[in-house]
């Protein structure tokens, strides 16, 4: 499997692209970044591009691709809804839109967000527009589309937030994921999970296109140790 990831040097793309390295099913890692990363592996191959609203100048690099994982996003904080909606909304549209002409047969996994709000209607602006994000994507032809909903997620391995009150709250929280973890078994689940469950939908697809954190802790759960002979 040939993957594509957007976000690759942000906290989740990071523990995406950690476990599609990993994972022997994947032949091929691209990812989409605005300065290379200095990460070197066999699997992976950066596209440096400036512009995330224009693909025309890095089209040749996004064929031949069996899944997309999309992890960009911005928070909402100090944002009106017209800038939140363009760098949310219209920048992942221009990207999916290009994907889905030149990969039909790809499936696409966008991370969205819990308490995103479908029907565009409710009165949190980012929840507003996370919908509306989702409900194009849907309309696009490809072969499947994942909406990831993630709740609280715990980074592993090193893996940290490029923003920095985002880690801040990480750091402080560090010590209390374990018991927060016991406390609330659905609703917390860790990068690992997350790119081992973009994984599980992109081979085998799975009945519903929205997938809040217990669906995603559960497809995420590490394969069952082979029985012994």
């Amino acid at each position: 499997m040939k993957v594509l990831i957007f976000g690759a040097t942000g906290m989740v793309g990071q523990g995406v692209l950690r476990e599609c390295l990993r994972d022997p099913g994947v032949s091929q890692v691209v990812a989409l970044v605005r300065k290379p990363s200095g990460q070197a592996h066999p699997k992976l191959r950066e596209v440096v591009h400036g512009d995330f609203f224009d693909y025309r100048a890095v089209a040749s690099e996004l064929t031949g691709l069996d899944a997309c994982f999309f992890c960009l996003g911005v928070s909402a904080a100090g944002l009106g809804e017209s800038e939140y909606s363009r760098l949310t909304h219209d920048l992942t549209l221009a990207a999916a839109e290009v994907l889905a002409r030149l990969n039909p047969a790809m499936t696409f996994v966008y991370v969205s967000g819990a308490g995103t709000d479908s029907t565009e209607q409710g009165r949190t602006m980012w929840a507003r527009v996370k919908g509306r994000t989702e409900n194009d994507l849907r309309r696009l032809p490809f072969r499947a589309v994942y909406l990831f909903r993630p709740g609280l997620i715990q980074p592993l391995h090193g893996i940290r937030s490029r923003t920095g009150w985002y880690q801040a709250i990480y750091t402080v929280l560090g010590p209390c994921f374990p018991l927060l973890r016991r406390l609330f078994p659905k609703a917390i689940l860790t990068t690992e999970e997350l790119g081992r469950a973009m994984l599980r939908v992109a081979r085998d697809g799975t009945p519903s296109a929205i997938l809040e954190a217990a669906d995603l802790i559960a497809l995420g759960a590490p394969p069952a140790p082979a029985a012994a002979p």
